[in-house]
């Protein structure tokens, strides 16, 4: 694949997570009673920066969880013949939480529903938000992101990546076709 744009750089990015943290804050009144959860992979390390900078903005605290959604997707037959069974718990108590998903890019909306199933199976949370990096749309189903850091319209053959500096040693958003 031949590189077609980049996206975002890595203070763009860090300009991108600082608005939607202000704007979880601002469409939650606060943080009170917020639990994030990275869907594995890359939203995991992006949950916990957005965590980091509502701390520095709110002095709160939010905790951080994770989900792996390998089990409970859809199409797990067109991933792989045998699934990888991993730990579904999310590591914080949701009952009665706000929960907001945090992912680096939403497609198809199949990572999101299983994330949302994979979080109600742990428990029922007051609400469930979602917060995406880029949306690149192309939705196969009803689902869109509550705080969106970047919308990219993309055709279907490109490749929208995503690699954060905890995973890949460098943050980037870029586009492949």
């Amino acid at each position: 694949m031949e590189l077609k744009a980049i996206l975002l750089d890595q203070k763009a990015m860090m300009r991108t997570l600082t608005r939607i943290s202000h704007e979880i804050i601002e469409k939650n009144k606060g943080v009170e009673n917020i639990v994030l959860v990275g869907i594995k992979r890359r939203g995991v390390p992006l949950a916990y920066r957005i965590a980091d900078i509502i701390e520095k903005i709110e002095g709160t605290k939010v905790e951080v969880g994770r989900v792996d959604i390998t089990l409970y997707r859809d199409d797990l037959s067109a991933l792989e013949n045998q699934p990888i069974i991993n730990n579904k718990d999310v590591e914080v108590d949701i009952k009665g939480k706000k929960v907001i998903l945090v992912d680096d890019v939403l497609y198809t909306g199949r990572t999101a529903r299983a994330a949302i199933d994979a979080v109600i199976d742990c428990g029922r949370p007051e609400a469930i938000q979602l917060a995406v990096l880029v949306d690149r749309g192309h939705r196969e189903l009803p689902i869109r992101a509550d705080y969106v850091g970047k919308n990219v319209p993309t055709a279907k053959s490109e490749l929208v990546s995503v690699k954060v500096s905890e995973i890949d040693e460098v943050d980037s958003v870029s586009i492949y076709e």
